[in-house]
């Protein structure tokens, strides 16, 4: 194999790969649709055309090739240093930009059209693709010291030796000798700009996903917090107005002999005061948590019929309230979900504090799950409310031992 051919397969292996890239960079556009990531699949397409046109100019040795391998490399670097912009300062591709591309014309046109000369031709192409590259690299570089990122760091690295790299055109690649050092270099080095841009775009994309996640918790504690404030004001006016005026009614109807009217009267009142208990509990205001719980649970045990104990620290005082009106919330919809679905004939409530975490559990002897829970809106509710104290929610359940939640949260997430 002569030196032509070698070098032209080098360069043809180094078109293949960079190909490669190219419509990798693309796929990931279509799905994030982020402007630097087609931008870099533009860089790398014509950075192909780069090569293939060099390769054609080693065997036809005409100018009009060398002319258009000329344009296509300060193309290249513009569109490289174009992506590394866009990436780390947000840039939006404007019109007025379109001058650089007569810059590059002119440029190509100066050196091969004009002056006639390859050396020259050579060694400015390796100039102004070693400034631009070693630009995009000082770019990287303030984006790591910004960011603490390790894939842009590698980036830093790879656009900075790369562009020390492009130095050595006028010295051991003149006219297309040497390529094949050359082409191999080139390669390690698209080799490791993609991995370093491929982790930098999935790094941003996991920081978009953080961030949003961050959002969405911050919007549930928000929304719990105002459903309590909207259940309390409406347990408040339930109990303080139509409870008052049906009491009055009662009095007036038993007065004037009327028991029997006066009976329905006082039922409506109970049903009245049983729902602004479940909206929110005046004891879990009044008297804290311990009191409200036992309350909750002596309730269950004697309307549902089921055994119901609860097992708790006496030292519970001074829980921030949101904690407390969660644990309350929870262990509410929990003894629900064992009234409705267990079939059980005992429940424990058990809550404990151990090593700065508060730990919940409800435990039932029914019959249990033989597959994984079935999620519905009570479990997803206590899911929300638990993540948002930063705490969490595991559930143990089989035919034999019944049903079990656990709760834990630490009492440092609770703000």
């Amino acid at each position: 194999m002569d030196r032509q051919t070698l070098d032209l397969t080098a360069l043809g292996f180094q078109a293949v790969i960079t190909a490669l890239l190219a419509l990798v960079y693309a796929g990931l556009w279509r799905q994030e649709r982020q402007g630097y990531l087609l931008t870099w699949a533009a860089a790398w397409t014509m950075y192909v055309v780069r090569l293939g046109c060099i390769s054609a100019f080693l065997v036809t040795r005409q100018e009009g090739w060398l002319f258009a391998h000329q344009m296509a490399t300060g193309g290249t670097a513009l569109l490289l240093l174009l992506a590394a912009l866009q990436f780390s300062q947000g840039l939006k591709f404007e019109r007025r930009y379109l001058w650089t591309v007569a810059v590059v014309v002119g440029w190509a046109y100066v050196t091969i059209g004009v002056l006639h000369n390859f050396a020259i031709a050579g060694a400015s192409s390796a100039v102004v693709l070693s400034a631009v590259t070693l630009w995009t690299g000082w770019v990287f570089w303030r984006s790591r010291r910004r960011a603490r990122s390790v894939s842009a760091t590698l980036l830093a690295w790879t656009f900075t030796l790369w562009g020390l790299h492009h130095l050595d055109y006028p010295f051991l690649r003149p006219l297309g000798s040497g390529a094949l050092y050359g082409v191999f270099a080139d390669v390690l080095f698209i080799v490791a700009t993609a991995v370093g841009t491929l982790f930098l775009a999935l790094s941003e994309r996991r920081h978009a996903l953080e961030a949003r996640n961050a959002e969405l918790e911050q919007l549930t504690h928000l929304l719990l917090r105002a459903q309590e404030e909207e259940r309390r004001r409406i347990a408040r006016e339930l109990h303080d107005e139509a409870g008052q005026i049906l009491t009055a009614v009662k009095i007036e109807l038993d007065l004037d002999g009327r028991t029997e009217a006066g009976a329905l009267v006082g039922r409506a009142l109970s049903q009245l005061r049983d729902v602004s208990n479940l909206l929110r509990p005046t004891v879990l205001d009044d008297l804290g948590l311990l009191p409200a719980l036992r309350s909750l649970v002596e309730d269950f045990g004697r309307r549902s019929r089921i055994a119901a104990t609860i097992e708790s620290a006496e030292s519970l005082q001074g829980l921030a309230p949101e904690l407390e009106v969660a644990l309350y919330r929870v262990v509410q919809e929990a003894l629900t979900n064992v009234a409705r679905h267990a079939g059980a004939t005992t429940v424990r409530v058990t809550l404990r504090l151990d090593d700065a975490r508060v730990r919940l559990t409800v435990a039932d002897d029914g019959r249990g799950l033989t597959g994984d829970p079935v999620p519905n809106l009570g479990l997803l509710g206590m899911r929300e409310r638990v993540a948002a104290l930063a705490g969490t929610l595991d559930i143990a359940t089989s035919k034999d031992d019944g049903f079990r939640l656990g709760v834990t949260i630490p009492l440092a997430g609770v703000t």
